[in-house]
Parts: C-alpha cells; structure tokens; sequence
C-alpha cells in the first residue's frame, strides 16, 4: 500500500475523532443535494460540461474507497466492476451515459457502505499519520464534486438549494477607494510545509519570488460593470478580444453573458430555475476567462496574475513601503472562515453584494478574496518549481499547460477546503462555473 506525503501542520494534525465527523459531513452533503432530484434528472441530458449525476455519486463513493480503503489500508474493492464503472481517469466523459450503472437505490447503499466502512476503521485508529492524507484526500475531493452538483444544478436548470443564511441578512460596508495599492518586496508563493494539515501537490512549495508594485482593485467587478461592457457593444469589438477568445466568441455565438436575458425591465439572470432581475451590486458571475480579459480591455485594466492575487490575500505591508516577512492563511488571519468573512458553504444559497462582509477584508483592504465568486487570474496553469505529483497523480500534471488559475472560492467552495494559496484550475472557455473576476491597473 502507498504511503501518503507527510505533512506537518502549525495549526494540528486532525485527530480521529476530527476526521470522522468531516467524513460523515461531506457524505450528508452529497445526499442532500441529490435526494430532491428524480431519476431522470440524476441521468440528465448528454453535456459536455455536466456528468450524468448519477455517475458522478457513484465516483465519489469509489473513490473514497479507492484511496481511503483500498490504497490506505490494502482492502479489496467492494463492487466487482467498480474501477470500470467510476474510474474518471480512465473513463471518457462522453461514455459516462452508457454505462450500466447500479440503480439510485444501489448507488446510495454504496455511497453509505463506504462511508461507514471508512468511519469504522477511523473508530479503531488504524490510520497511521501518512495514511490520515488519504482521508483528508477523499474529503477535499467529495467537496469539490458537491460544488461540481450545485453546478450541474444550476447548468440544467434543476432547483435553487434553500440558503440557511439568507442575503437579506448580509450587511454592507462603504469602502473607500477602488484600487489597493501593493508595495513591491519579496514574497514567498505557494504552501509551506508546515502550515497546512492538507494541501495539493499543485500548492507545493513555497517559493521565493520578487513583488513588483502594482495596483489592484478593492473589490470585484459587479453585474452593474459588466452590463456596461455589454450594452456597449463589447461582445461585438474585436479590439477587445485575444484572438483565441474571438474565435471562441464567434463559435459559441455569444452576446452576452451565459443565464442573461433582456426583458422590457433590463437584465435578468437566470437562478438555477427561476428567472430574476439582475442584481447590480452583485459580483459577475459565469463569465469565462475570455469575457473577463475583454472586459479588462474595455476598461484599460488588466487581470491580476496569480501572484499578484496571493500577495493582495496574504501578504502584510511592513509599514516602510514593502511587503513584512510572512504570510496570513486567509486575507484576514489565520483564524478559521466565519460567516461575517467569507460567503462561503452555500449558506446563502447564492452570491452577496460586493460590499458585504467587510470582516473579511485582506491587510490591503481587498474584500471577498475568499468566498462570493472564484476569480480568474492572467496566469496560466503551471507546476510551482521542483513539483512532483502526489499518489493521485492525475489531480494536477495532466492540465499543466492548458487550464488557467482561479483563486479564492465562491458561494458554493467548503470553508474547510479555501485557503490562501489554494490553486482551481479551468480551461478559459468554461463558464458554467461559479467564477468572476477582479481587476488590476495597466
């Protein structure tokens, strides 16, 4: 059996009793979001964005068990054709809907099967420190696929999740200038190894980079600016666009944002089901990587590199016109997200506006850097220096190259996965995704 990179943490290992109840909250995550659904929608219709959900859950029961059972512990795999059935690294996409998958009622005994059998061995401490990263592994990777559902959700229309928090409830706070001005110093990017209890190989190490002065916008771009951008005609300006995103813009026949609509009363958005006035102070959300640079180009702006985007999150000014030594876990501290901080474990079901949740706010006065909405960077997806991938070698080396780098999470991102130097990673056509986007001064 493989042994799981060992990682240190400043801020403590999570004992047993810590990972299971994490375990047992992931899986009451997946169930909720699917148990309203029927059978038809679980299937789904042929996309190539979406994974028929009832493939999907089943993937996250094995490979909970692939990694956590089998991989960690030597067991033998529970269904006799499971690595046939689930294993995405070997299964095309566009097959997923031919397979002859177990019904819903099997499907749900697995993904509890697992789960308990997962539980049980935490209860006999059987995990050793180095097998406790397979665990922290499955709980990231069941995480992100229940953003992945809420996404599928949303993509075919089914019905919004009802928020705990509603927005209604979320204050605002003025803030005072649209640029933070970040100082120019030295500045280490990536995790450290002895700071985080998990992290992906992507994030490892931190490395020592040079911080040129720049300018960075206190706040994301709202749907009040971006319908600006399209009621100018910014979808029709080639000016505006890369030659890849024009290309892009004339395939997909785009003139205008993805759920946007025009009505005798302006824009309106489409939320999951339910069509609803757009809301001005809110963040942009579901443009893709190419919208975004056109409408930094409109705007004489730019989009922050991913190191520009770490250092306005976690960087401190020395209070001598640089940057202090060290680093903040999130933009506000090392202390854990909380509800005034970051929009964050749908709570609230859906985005806040801009100005909410100034608690959060980074030393240089950057709100919403963690929560609301992903954001894009400038920056292309690459391995930091020295990279190795970890036993899942398929997380991160296959999209080097291709993919562009998101900080910061959204509405939907677990407050126990975010963190500052966190890399997502899409290819710049999707905009299914629950991402927007700041912008930095030429």
């Amino acid at each position: 059996m493989a042994s799981g990179p060992e990682v240190a943490s400043s801020y403590g290992s999570m004992q047993h009793e810590e990972l299971s109840p994490a375990v047992w909250d992931a899986r009451r995550r997946t169930l909720a979001l699917v148990e309203d659904l029927s059978d038809e929608q679980l299937f789904g219709p042929r996309l190539n964005i979406v994974n028929p959900l009832l493939w999907e859950i089943g993937h996250v029961a094995w490979f909970q068990e692939r990694w956590a059972l089998r991989e960690a512990l030597g067991h033998r795999p529970m269904l006799e054709n499971g690595d046939e059935l689930y294993d995405s690294s070997a299964i095309p996409h566009d097959v997923r809907w031919d397979l002859p998958l177990p019904s819903r009622e099997q499907t749900l005994r697995y993904l509890l099967q697992v789960r308990d059998q997962v539980r049980e061995q935490l209860r006999a401490e059987r995990y050793s420190k180095d097998t406790e990263y397979f665990v922290r592994l499955v709980i990231a990777h069941e995480d992100m696929h229940d953003e992945a559902f809420i996404l599928t959700r949303q993509t075919l229309g089914y019905a919004a999740l009802k928020p705990a928090m509603p927005t209604g409830g979320v204050a605002c706070a003025s803030i005072e200038s649209h640029d933070a001005e970040v100082p120019g110093g030295g500045f280490s990017l990536g995790a450290a190894p002895d700071v985080e209890p998990f992290i992906h190989d992507n994030e490892k190490w931190a490395h020592s980079v040079e911080v040129r002065p720049f300018r960075i916008a206190k706040l994301p771009v709202t749907q009040r600016e971006f319908a600006r951008f399209v009621d100018e005609g910014g979808y029709q300006q080639r000016s505006f666009w890369t030659d890849e995103g024009w290309q892009w813009r004339v395939g997909a026949a785009a003139e205008q944002p993805l759920y946007w609509r025009g009505s005798k009363h302006g824009w309106e958005r489409r939320h999951f089901g339910t069509w609803v006035p757009l809301e001005p102070d809110w963040p942009m959300v579901h443009v893709n990587w190419y919208e975004a640079n056109a409408y930094c180009r409109f705007s004489r702006r730019r989009l922050p590199t991913e190191l520009d985007w770490e250092v306005s999150a976690a960087a401190m000014p020395d209070g001598r016109g640089g940057l202090a030594p060290g680093k903040r876990r999130y933009p506000w501290g090392n202390e854990p997200p909380t509800p005034d901080r970051a929009n964050l474990d749908a709570r609230a079901g859906e985005c806040v506006a801009v100005a909410a949740l100034s608690a959060g706010d980074s030393a240089f006065g950057c709100r919403q850097m963690i929560g609301n909405v992903w954001e894009w960077t400038q920056s292309t997806f690459h391995p930091y220096p020295g990279f190795s991938a970890d036993p899942y070698k398929d997380y991160s080396q296959p999209w080097f190259g291709t993919h562009k780098v998101l900080r910061g999470g959204c509405w939907a991102t677990r407050s126990r996965l975010i963190r500052n130097t966190w890399r997502n990673f899409y290819t710049p056509e999707r905009r299914d995704i629950l991402a927007g986007f700041r912008t930095c001064a030429l």
